[in-house]
């Protein structure tokens, strides 16, 4: 275990049938047990080569929980339903987000699982509310995102005012289109939603298996309804101490040091790339490209901002760098815009999905958590981390900063302390960038009984069925039987890191070509 690892370790000793589900009125720290519903009414909906054929169902949950009488809105469910006679119950499954669509994750999951064990799970995926087919589906400013955008580094007056301007005119169009909404998308009623699911599938307790922010999902699930889960298992894990302003400021510290990363693993392949062997040459050349974007984007398109934005998935996923560096060698070696243009519209353009998503995510974390509603505490904070993590402190700033002038009040995060459950097992590398290894060490400290599994020196978000066979056996074993591994100091068993990639010669940009099929279903931003 790096020593990183061992000081964190030390100092923790976490669209078919529809049918209604009405939950009794209830307080959030007790909610009550959701009317049992009809069966819900599943049918065939297709599926992705190579994976099992879903099913797909939508459920009615009440807008406001805590009037079930009231306007309802519609959850959309698939499933891969278990064929082994021994039978287990639903696996609710979530690819974290906030803001991620949920209905294929649940065949990749059934997939990529030992079959012996996902027979045993109805395996189930949901897109939240607001999210994707279930309706209303958010859309608050479409096109957002349209290159090119001011440059994110606020380095001038103007600059600041731009950028600023712009996120508080998509904050007033979230309040004039979803006013009635808005005060309802947020985690604890994403989590009332999850009951309900459990409820009209007629199961006593439910297991389920989040990555990213699915984490937090799941540990607010297991905090209001500690007698209803059977398993927990929650992959990348979000610190429940800093949601969402200091979580977002520890990023920028994390994702610098993997943008580094990618510079040094570039200088490691000098012959290939030709942009020097010092990752300090090869970093200031990516400055530089940077410099030139802001001046004249590459094909009317990549800009500064958009450059960000297409090298931020290379710190979530290392299988991403091959690409990217081929992508930053065409265009600093031989000032061809073509790769960096491609990279971008496969890894960062956002279409009417990510409107969807970005949408959802912003309504939810704006709505847990309380934001500083004074922009000079912003200003201040966000130029102290630049000055330490410029690779993405200010891009990072402006995608959340409509928090601080959105519509509806904060409701503050939970406190997921928890000693009433059963042995939960969560998974955390130690170079995770978007959910640094912080929150995994927290929330095993928080959840009395659980089990840490570290893949030691892991680069990558979501690192469970993902190809480390180490982190797979662990995962198996504890949906076979609930077992467990147990350790001390704080960490209960250590997997090695996969090994960095090496130069790829397939089509720059392509996700088939070095996006794992799970990296894919998570997307970035959550």
């Amino acid at each position: 275990m790096n020593q990183r690892a061992a000081a964190l370790c030390a100092a923790a000793l976490v669209v078919a049938g529809t049918v209604t589900v009405a939950p009794a009125a209830a307080s959030p720290s007790h909610p009550a047990e959701p009317t049992r519903a009809a069966a819900l009414e599943w049918k065939g909906c297709g599926g992705t080569t190579g994976q099992p054929a879903l099913q797909c169902a939508s459920l009615k949950v009440p807008l406001d929980h805590e009037r079930p009488g009231g306007e309802q809105i519609t959850l959309a469910l698939s499933r891969v339903p278990h064929t082994a006679r021994k039978y287990q119950g639903p696996l609710l499954v979530n690819p974290g987000g906030p803001g991620g669509r949920g209905l294929s994750l649940a065949a990749f999951v059934a997939s990529a699982l030992p079959k012996a064990v996902s027979a045993q799970y109805d395996v189930i995926g949901f897109d939240p509310r607001g999210v994707g087919r279930s309706t209303p589906a958010l859309d608050c400013a479409p096109g957002h995102f349209a290159s090119v955008r001011p440059d994110s580094v606020p380095g001038t007056e103007a600059i600041e005012k731009a950028n600023v301007d712009r996120a508080r005119s998509f904050a007033t169009a979230c309040a004039k289109k979803y006013a009635r909404v808005l005060p309802y998308i947020d985690t604890v009623s994403a989590v009332r939603d999850m009951d309900a699911i459990r409820a009209a599938v007629g199961a006593r307790r439910l297991n389920y298996f989040g990555y990213s922010y699915g984490t937090y999902l799941g540990a607010v699930y297991a905090k209001l309804y500690p007698q209803r889960v059977r398993r927990l298992v929650l992959d990348s894990i979000v610190d429940p101490t800093g949601v969402w302003y200091e979580d977002n400021l520890t990023q920028d510290l994390a994702f610098n040091d993997r943008h580094r990363a990618l510079m040094a693993w570039i200088a490691k392949y000098d012959k290939t790339y030709k942009l020097g062997t010092d990752p300090e040459q090869v970093e200031a050349k990516w400055y530089a490209m940077r410099a030139a974007l802001a001046g004249k984007p590459a094909g009317g398109r990549v800009g500064a901002s958009e450059l960000e934005d297409t090298f931020l998935p290379g710190g979530y996923y290392n299988g991403y760098w091959p690409h990217l560096a081929e992508a930053f060698a065409a265009y600093a070696n031989r000032k061809e815009t073509a790769p960096l243009v491609e990279a971008y519209e496969n890894l960062a353009a956002v279409d009417t999905a990510g409107d969807n998503g970005y949408s959802v995510y912003t309504a939810v974390q704006c709505r847990d958590a309380f934001w500083p509603r004074d922009w000079d505490e912003w200003r201040t904070d966000n130029w102290s981390a630049y000055a330490k993590a410029p690779f993405m402190t200010w891009n990072n700033t402006w995608y959340n900063a409509p928090c601080a002038f959105w519509p509806t009040e904060s409701v503050g995060p939970v406190n997921l302390a928890n000693g009433q459950l059963p042995p939960a097992l969560l998974f955390q590398a130690t170079n995770d960038a978007a959910t640094p290894y912080e929150g995994g060490a927290t929330v095993h400290a928080l959840l009395r009984g659980s089990s840490l599994v570290v893949e030691d020196g892991g680069q990558n978000h979501g690192i469970t069925l993902s190809g480390n066979t180490c982190l797979d056996k662990h995962l198996a074993a504890y949906l076979t039987d609930g077992t467990v591994p147990r350790g001390t100091g704080g960490v209960d068993a250590v997997c090695a890191a996969q090994p960095d990639p090496k130069p790829s010669t397939s089509k720059v940009g392509s996700r088939s070509a070095h996006g794992s099929t799970l990296h894919g279903l998570l997307g970035f931003r959550g």
